[in-house]
């Protein structure tokens, strides 16, 4: 009895019971149960590239397996700065401006807890990937979505002033986006900027699917703005590039006089990204020349034509990406009253796993839309797709 009164005082913060297990992941788990074609998770599962995965491999036998600077390895440091200064324009000291980080996810909560305080607000655009949002509820800054103009997922500047309150200290800018493959456009990024720089923020800018770029679209970094350079924290990584989502090797770069927090928080919380896989991704960024990329994206948008056909035959009209490797289509058709009934109704009738749309905007939103991935194989994809067409 005694024992039960001492623990009646415990209980979980404020922000555990709001918190429920990732949609995506529930539909992984869901697909897993009854061995479905997973087109939910964006797990990226196609070849790692030979060169990557055996600079891994010599790496750990070659016994590089202990922590590195907390910033880490100068190899691969050194060969982010000259890939971002050949596809950005960008000159970037890679000891004083780049980090590498346990994946973009790590370096944005080391980011968000170096220059953001509680009672903060930080303007999110919709459909937004869940993660940016729960990170920044997770350090108690508030999340301020601000809605992208369908069907085009453009951007509306008036919008964005409108949702700008004298808390506003930042905004985050994922481009290409999941789940819409939205790229955001130069004459986008140059209003953003505008308005970033009038109202003094700070622009967090997930560039993680960078590479995979389709049509005419073309990416372009917040941080090649004039004037944008030092309010921008450029995060991207190999995870999606190199199809090792599971090595969470990402990066961050960042003017000086910010990276020094952001490492502080980073050590605190992961030490390093591991160390043999950060070899193997610096051999990758070394040896892999820009026809790998080229070649990337034209793979990619293949794989693309392929599901947007397939939905268009399953009568769910798809959002053509111009980029990332997710779709969004229309679940209007699917049996269920919510796009988490639609998504596992879908799965009970193909065996195909999608993830409810609803995940990627606020309560109310997204209840007739469903994203899947298309970063599969192409023995899976077209099982996928085979099924959806009979659907």
């Amino acid at each position: 009895m005694a024992y039960t009164e001492a623990l009646a005082g415990l209980h979980v913060s404020e922000l555990a019971p709001r918190v429920v297990q990732s949609e995506i992941r529930a539909m992984s788990v869901a697909c897993d149960a009854v061995g479905g074609v997973n087109l939910a998770q964006g797990v990226c599962d196609t070849e790692v590239p030979e060169v990557v995965a055996e600079g891994a491999i010599a790496a750990i036998r070659g016994g590089l397996n202990i922590y590195t600077r907390l910033d880490g390895i100068a190899r691969l440091r050194k060969a982010i700065a000259e890939q971002v200064a050949r596809t950005h324009g960008m000159v970037v000291d890679p000891e004083r401006e780049v980090l590498v980080t346990s994946g973009v996810t790590g370096g944005f909560q080391a980011a968000v807890m170096a220059l953001l305080n509680p009672g903060d607000e930080v303007l999110v655009f919709e459909p937004c990937y869940g993660y940016h949002v729960s990170t920044l509820r997770s350090v108690r800054v508030t999340p301020v979505l601000v809605a992208l103009a369908e069907p085009g997922w453009g951007v509306d500047l008036d919008a964005v002033r409108a949702a700008i309150t004298p808390r506003a200290r930042a905004m985050v800018i994922n481009t290409p986006s999941n789940p819409a493959g939205k790229v955001f456009t130069r004459k986008e990024l140059e209003g953003l900027a505008e308005i970033a720089r009038e109202f003094d923020l700070f622009v967090f800018t997930d560039e993680i699917y960078e590479h995979f770029i389709y049509g005419g679209a073309k990416h372009v970094s917040p941080a090649e703005i004039p004037g944008m350079r030092e309010r921008t924290i450029l995060m991207s990584g190999f995870s999606k590039t190199f199809s090792v989502t599971g090595w969470r090797v990402g990066y961050l770069i960042a003017d000086a006089k910010w990276t020094g927090a952001i490492g502080y928080f980073h050590d605190l919380t992961y030490v390093c990204a591991p160390a043999p896989f950060q070899h193997g991704c610096a051999d990758g960024v070394e040896k892999l020349g820009p026809e790998f990329y080229t070649g990337l994206a034209r793979e990619h948008e293949a794989k693309r034509t392929m599901i947007v056909d397939a939905l268009r035959a399953a009568g769910m009209n798809p959002h053509v990406p111009d980029g990332a490797y997710y779709v969004l289509a229309s679940a209007k058709n699917l049996p269920g009253v919510t796009a988490a009934e639609k998504a596992r109704a879908l799965l009970a009738k193909t065996g195909v796993a999608a993830v409810a749309g609803s995940a990627f905007f606020r309560p109310g939103k997204g209840e007739d839309l469903l994203r899947f991935c298309f970063a599969k194989k192409d023995k899976d994809l077209a099982e996928a797709c085979r099924r959806l067409r009979q659907a």
